[in-house]
């Protein structure tokens, strides 16, 4: 199981591109990555999630407490699914109503 983030500036928004599994073994690197972003000032995050092939209860809690975070600094945090599988574990934990998820990143960074 593996996790790959990498981050990059897309004009005054910080897009975090995460690929692989997120999962109890992996989500640590998310949650350090995205957490750093936030408390170096980036505010205003979209989290690319189209290359991600799986992930639990622990992915969603480390996006749900970065969410907590960034929106402790007056920020924003949008997601990118664009796999129905993906989408249905937002769908069932009713994450879809806290959330802000886009099918594309054009789409989110359009907005």
């Amino acid at each position: 199981m593996d996790v790959q983030v990498t981050s990059r500036d897309v004009g005054d928004r910080t897009v975090v591109s995460v690929s692989g599994e997120i999962d109890v073994y992996t989500a640590a690197v998310l949650r350090e990555q995205i957490g750093t972003l936030i408390e170096d000032g980036h505010h205003d995050v979209v989290v690319d999630l189209t290359e991600v092939r799986f992930m639990d209860s622990t992915g969603l809690g480390v996006l749900v407490g970065a969410l907590k975070k960034v929106r402790g600094f007056g920020g924003r945090l949008q997601l990118v699914i664009d796999s129905e599988r993906l989408l249905k574990v937002f769908r069932i934990t009713a994450l879809t109503q806290v959330f802000t998820i886009h099918e594309t990143l054009d789409e989110a960074l359009a907005t």
